[in-house]
């Protein structure tokens, strides 16, 4: 009898370690999540699935929800002659349990944003695709950057109530912005945060630099685009001897490209911040973005869940599909000196 008593003592005693066993293994288990927020690795992708033999480049993104429908310039349908709109697909995955990252891409034939293309296109080269909701008039805008007759490049643009549903919106345009437009060539416009300021690339005074016009108070983005010609500041801080372009504002953070010396090679990426009322110098992005080749008008979006952000980009480097090709990494944003 007492054998017995020690044998199920013992076996007791083990039951009752493997139930406490079992019990931290579900508390291990209880919260899977060991990453709270999404992190874009910091390798650079060349985004296969948008990617052709020609030249494919100036992109623009409008949602970010896990999913980024693009428009993008490229000369793929003439086989490398006039640049058009094209639109593609980027939908991305992150795994919160061991933090691996997932990227797809394709082509896309959306029809509210065939009918945008439809509609904003122009008889010339048309580049720099950049859409904005805007809370002052609740309208979306299109803005491009188009050839006119002349061979100068105009800003235009197009503006629509949002699409709800299915429903297709009556699309306007395009219209010039006669506000910033000179007889030079005039491109690749963004807002900052509040729509405040637009800044734009212009070679009115001889090489490209980075302009900026502030928006007058209560004045929405369609009349104040319609207004007369008005000259436009340059911005000193950011600008140099050298072709200036592009420029991509997120928050107080710009990104741009120049072709100015002691970069890695051609036109590289540089950002800056705004600081107490100006950009500060510019600050190349380095060998992991930059390289012996160009690269070129940068994209800024984010992900609300995500600790970090992203930059979509163009470049010639070997190893493409040939011509400019899209590329797609995280950044963190740097801090300021």
């Amino acid at each position: 009898m007492k054998k017995l008593f020690q044998n199920g003592y013992i076996a007791l005693i083990i039951t009752v370690l493997i139930i406490s066993v079992f019990i931290i293994d579900c508390k291990k288990d209880d919260n899977p999540v060991k990453y709270p927020y999404g992190i874009f690795p910091d390798t650079v992708v060349n985004l296969q699935g948008l990617n052709s033999a020609f030249d494919d480049y100036n992109s623009t993104a409008y949602q970010l929800s896990g999913a980024l429908s693009l428009i993008f310039s490229s000369n793929r349908k003439s086989s490398g002659g006039q640049f058009d709109l094209e639109q593609g697909l980027i939908t991305f995955n992150f795994n919160q349990t061991n933090g691996a990252f997932d990227l797809n891409t394709g082509m896309t034939q959306d029809a509210y944003l065939s009918k945008l293309i439809e509609t904003a296109v122009t008889p010339g080269n048309d580049f720099g695709p950049y859409r904005l909701y805007s809370s002052i008039d609740g309208l979306e805008y299109l803005i491009l950057s188009s050839e006119n007759i002349d061979g100068n490049l105009d800003l235009t643009y197009c503006k629509n109530v949002p699409q709800y549903g299915s429903n297709i919106p009556v699309i306007d345009g395009p219209y010039p912005v006669k506000l910033l437009n000179t007889d030079f060539d005039d491109a690749y416009l963004t807002f900052d945060l509040h729509q405040d300021s637009a800044y734009f690339t212009s070679n009115v005074d001889g090489n490209f630099d980075i302009y900026v016009k502030t928006r007058p108070a209560g004045k929405d983005i369609s009349t104040w685009f319609d207004s007369d010609y008005d000259v436009s500041s340059a911005v000193t801080s950011i600008n140099s001897s050298s072709d200036d372009k592009c420029p991509m504002v997120y928050n107080k953070f710009m990104v741009f490209t120049s072709d100015r010396p002691g970069g890695y090679g051609g036109f590289d990426l540089y950002y800056s911040f705004f600081n107490n009322g100006e950009w500060s110098a510019p600050v190349n992005f380095g060998p992991k973005i930059n390289t012996e080749s160009d690269e070129y008008r940068p994209l800024i979006g984010y992900h609300s869940s995500f600790s970090n952000i992203f930059m979509i980009f163009s470049s010639n480097r070997t190893g493409g599909n040939g011509g400019f090709d899209l590329y797609f990494t995280g950044i963190d944003i740097p801090k300021l000196n």
